[in-house]
């Protein structure tokens, strides 16, 4: 497939910036959209995709909400609007995105994926499709994950807890938790992964944020492969608790520990279900 590239820096990922509750228009959820890192290959198109099915598989933008314009979405992701239209193409075709035209119109997450691989694609994958994630986990992969996941986030909730928070920021963290502890099991993973990256936001670090976004996207890989348990879910909310406790009234290693025990109870889950003996 040819690339549309145009003179515009490619961005090899894309951040989360959260509002202040899940339901806030698209537009408001990306005010603080940021560019991940430079793409090393220039490869604008694939780059482009990348970005938009992490949009997607975190729930920046959940099922059946729209996308921000055009021309704003693809000035936040750094291309060109012809690449962004090519990339949005290609997700509408394996059934991840709807294209609406006319008035109301827009890119809008589809609400039940296609299983169907991206095609076109140079790397050959499915770009994170649920057909490219049939494939099981090795112990080396599983380990992998929880080892970088362990380190990246111990170290946020850390250093979130270590900042002097703005009342703004402590209203998003309030309603970050809230809403994920009253969340469906359907929405579980999704509201999961905002209150993480809630919790990286307020760092105040790019770095820090893209890092979290990095965790969660291989993390969610794994925690997609195995069935919801209600009690582990209850159990997870009071850990989540904890940890947001400790963040809001600046005990780092507080946060660090309880982050700790959280991870480690959902690690002993993946390594169940997944790792091959």
């Amino acid at each position: 497939m040819s690339v549309s590239g145009g003179a515009d820096e490619p961005r090899r990922n894309v951040a989360k910036a959260l509002g202040d509750n899940v339901s806030q228009t698209p537009q408001a959820q990306f005010t603080a959209l940021r560019a991940i890192a430079p793409a090393r290959s220039g490869n604008i198109f694939e780059e482009t995709i990348e970005c938009l099915l992490q949009i997607v598989r975190l729930g920046i933008i959940p099922p059946g909400q729209r996308f921000p314009p055009e021309r704003e979405l693809a000035e936040q992701l750094g291309v060109s609007r012809a690449t962004l239209r090519e990339a949005i193409s290609e997700l509408q075709t394996a059934g991840w995105v709807n294209v609406r035209r006319g008035r109301g119109g827009g890119t809008f997450v589809s609400r039940t994926p296609a299983t169907g691989a991206v095609q076109g694609a140079a790397s050959g994958g499915g770009w994170g499709s649920p057909a490219a994630d049939d494939a099981g986990f090795s112990v080396v992969e599983v380990e992998d994950t929880l080892t970088w996941r362990r380190v990246i986030e111990m170290g946020i909730a850390e250093v979130a807890a270590g900042q002097d928070l703005t009342a703004a920021q402590r209203g998003q963290l309030v309603a970050a938790m809230e809403t994920s502890r009253q969340s469906s099991m359907a929405e579980y993973r999704r509201l999961d992964s905002q209150l993480h990256l809630t919790w990286a936001q307020v760092t105040g670090s790019p770095s820090l944020v893209r890092s979290m976004v990095e965790s969660r996207t291989r993390a969610n890989k794994l925690l997609e492969r195995i069935p919801m348990i209600e009690p582990n879910l209850a159990h997870s909310h009071e850990q989540h608790q904890r940890i947001h406790t400790a963040i809001l009234v600046g005990d780092p290693l507080g946060a660090r520990t309880a982050m700790a025990e959280h991870l480690d109870g959902t690690a002993s889950l993946l390594r169940g279900f997944l790792a091959e003996p």
